[in-house]
């Protein structure tokens, strides 16, 4: 008897993975499990609910930032709302239908520089640094890096260091913006 509930609780613990597994789907559970109206250009197999999510975190990311601007350099407050606004401008544009080719055509040189360098590493004459830096272009998502330092500096207490870092993204998100303007001229 033992043995064969042994046997039982064996076979139920293995087979509750695949079934967790053969589900994929999750819940909406936000807005009384109500989807968004407006219809997604999901491509690749890419899942709706990661879009909404995405820009409801790059949404209160924005508001921490310009929090942390009043704070720490309110003197360039109109500066960061006009180069945050231009931004989402320019990236509305250039995911726009209108700019669909031109987001392929930008795509497929990248994969095929990808696959350059990645043929380049396979061969030994790259580096795994090498490879990443020159596949991000040289960039090293340096953006994301000022953001996470300026958070610690933030949580330390450290004005001095916070204003240089917001001054520093500031910057950045600048050139980022000029990037996707020659993007769209092209």
């Amino acid at each position: 008897m033992k043995f064969k509930m042994l046997l039982l609780s064996l076979g139920f613990l293995l087979s509750v993975p695949g079934l967790a597994a053969a589900n994929q789907t999750v819940p909406d559970t936000t807005n009384g499990g109500q989807r968004e109206k407006a219809p997604c250009d999901c491509q690749e197999g890419r899942q709706h609910h990661m879009h909404k999510d995405w820009q409801a975190k790059m949404a209160e990311r924005e508001k921490i930032l310009l929090s942390w601007v009043d704070q720490y350099t309110p003197d360039k407050k109109g500066e960061w709302t006009m180069v945050l606004a231009e931004k989402k401008t320019l990236s509305n544009q250039w995911m726009s239908p209108e700019n669909a080719e031109k987001r392929e055509q930008w795509k497929k040189a990248k994969m095929a520089k990808i696959e350059e360098l990645k043929k380049q590493f396979d061969a030994g004459k790259l580096t795994k640094e090498e490879f990443i830096k020159q596949a991000h272009g040289g960039k090293e998502m340096s953006h994301w890096k000022t953001f996470q330092e300026l958070r610690i500096a933030v949580e330390k207490k450290d004005n001095k260091q916070a204003a240089l870092l917001l001054n520093q993204l500031l910057d950045q998100t600048k050139q980022h913006n000029q990037k996707i303007k020659e993007l769209l001229k092209k």
